[in-house]
């Protein structure tokens, strides 16, 4: 990759992409950065900030992206919804790497037949997973002592005050709208459920509970195929996280709920939490600035042409690492030794 090379991040103005951006640059210094929102000011100041990076207006309407034709770039990241797929387009035609985060389960179906009719254009990471990844990647972690992974159920809590910018808060509206049905696995089968079979409550890790319901999500599918596990299910609540209880900034929290067996067969129980005081935004930001790295190259072999996910490309010890840098933490799950 020459210099003159930049990972392109739409919707870097935005609370992932500057997140991310930031990560980045911590992590390679010398990683040429571009910028690309609608308010190039904006841009400007993010990208003058980062250093080694300069900025860029785009347009999504335009399969150009209204950026011009003698750029050159490493990678596009689309750190918002690519609604016209033009980002995706871009990277294709260019045989770059790209990742995108905001699609949701429901709104998969156009990246991937994309990546399946050019198979060998680009390698395409579909992240559009809870947090990019992150959080199938912790509880990828946690499951290492299992021989044999029975059920998983994860259970996060989303702050009111912590769904992200603008575009965060379009991405639920428009997931919400195209279905209210959640998606399980149950005794191997990939199930839909609506209705009391969809409620749950989500326990706060301070020990109280808030209502919730299982969710269609990507963690789903993607933690039952890594793992065999015949019951997956990930329930989800928004309200006043335990951080905001405790008078503090909105917290993230997510519970792992793991049954299985060890080794001899020895049936076994892990429930843990994963915590970061600072909200989801810097769980998010590390799960983007993984995938761009490994795409990169810049850690582990050359990623080859076609669609990938988070779990198929990164090891989860490095991810928990990563994830711990930026101030996350495990702790056992209330109730529970």
């Amino acid at each position: 990759m020459g210099q003159s090379e930049s990972v392109l991040i739409l919707g870097g103005t935005g609370q992932a992409g500057t997140g991310a951006a930031a990560l980045l640059r911590q992590w390679h210094p010398a990683l040429p950065l571009t910028i690309a929102g609608r308010d190039i000011d904006r841009a400007r100041r993010v990208a003058d900030e980062l250093g080694a990076a300069t900025a860029a207006t785009i347009d999504l309407r335009r399969g150009d992206l209204g950026l011009p034709a003698d750029g050159r770039y490493s990678a596009v990241v689309a750190a918002l919804w690519d609604d016209r797929l033009h980002g995706l387009r871009f990277a294709q035609h260019r045989g770059l790497p790209y990742l995108s985060i905001s699609s949701g389960l429901v709104d998969i179906a156009p990246e991937v037949v994309a990546g399946a009719q050019r198979a060998n254009a680009a390698p395409i990471l579909v992240a559009s997973h809870y947090c990019a990844g992150a959080v199938v990647l912790a509880a990828l972690h946690s499951a290492r002592r299992f021989d044999r992974i029975d059920a998983i159920r994860i259970s996060a809590v989303l702050d009111e005050l912590d769904t992200g910018g603008p575009a965060g808060v379009a991405d639920l509206q428009r997931w919400s709208t195209a279905t209210s049905a959640g998606l399980v696995r149950r005794d191997g089968v990939f199930t839909w459920v609506n209705g009391p079979d969809a409620q749950a409550d989500v326990r706060r890790t301070d020990g109280t509970d808030l209502p919730g319901r299982s969710i269609a999500i990507l963690d789903v599918t993607s933690l039952a195929l890594a793992t065999d596990a015949p019951d997956v299910r990930f329930d989800f609540a928004v309200g006043e996280s335990a951080g905001r209880r405790r008078g503090e900034p909105p917290s993230f929290e997510v519970r792992i709920d793991l049954e299985g067996a060890g080794p001899g067969g020895a049936p076994i129980r892990r429930s843990r939490c994963l915590v970061h005081p600072a909200g989801q935004r810097p769980m998010t930001a590390t799960g983007i600035a993984l995938g761009v790295e490994r795409l990169l190259g810049l850690r582990g072999e050359a990623v080859a042409p076609g669609v990938h996910t988070p779990e198929s490309l990164l090891d989860p010890a490095y991810a928990v690492e990563r994830m711990a840098e930026t101030g996350a933490y495990f702790i056992d799950a209330p109730g529970d030794s």
